[in-house]
């Protein structure tokens, strides 16, 4: 293997040279953005849903808010009487700016829908606003939040 490697080399490095350099994905920008950012000091409390919602989008105090790509909110009356909490947004999640919209979305909504329960008449969000992940080559592989985090 390793002699055909070598012969082909040069051929691979001119085609490569060629090639025009992909988009880097959309989080790409804040990572790289991280290393500069300073965390805020806490804020006043809000004391509305939207105050809240404007708060979070700002929020920088722990590692997540660098590396995600947005801050996923709850959506849904404020007024709802069910509320679901999941436990953190996912990839698909962090992309869209939505909850459970990715896999578990869809196993969450089939659920709904075999209980009878409309998603517009509940309240859904996330214990976490900002997607904790590994990043594996062009993936980024879920983490669990620890305590401080939650």
């Amino acid at each position: 293997l390793i002699p055909s490697l070598i012969a082909g080399a040069e051929a691979k490095l001119i085609d490569m040279a060629r090639r025009q350099a992909s988009e880097p994905l959309p989080f790409h920008h804040r990572l790289q953005d991280a290393a500069a950012r300073v965390p805020a000091a806490p804020a006043a409390e809000a004391d509305t849903i939207d105050a809240l919602r404007q708060e979070a989008r700002r929020c920088n105090r722990c590692d997540l808010s660098c590396r995600a790509t947005q801050t996923v909110f709850g959506e849904g009356p404020v007024d709802a009487r069910i509320m679901i909490v999941g436990e953190q947004p996912g990839d698909q999640e962090d992309l869209a700016g939505r909850p459970f919209v990715g896999p578990a979305g869809r196993v969450f909504d089939e659920a709904l829908a075999q209980a009878g329960l409309d998603r517009r008449a509940l309240y859904v969000t996330n214990a976490v606003k900002h997607f904790k992940y590994e990043p594996r080559g062009k993936r980024r592989i879920h983490q669990r939040p620890n305590m401080g985090e939650v």
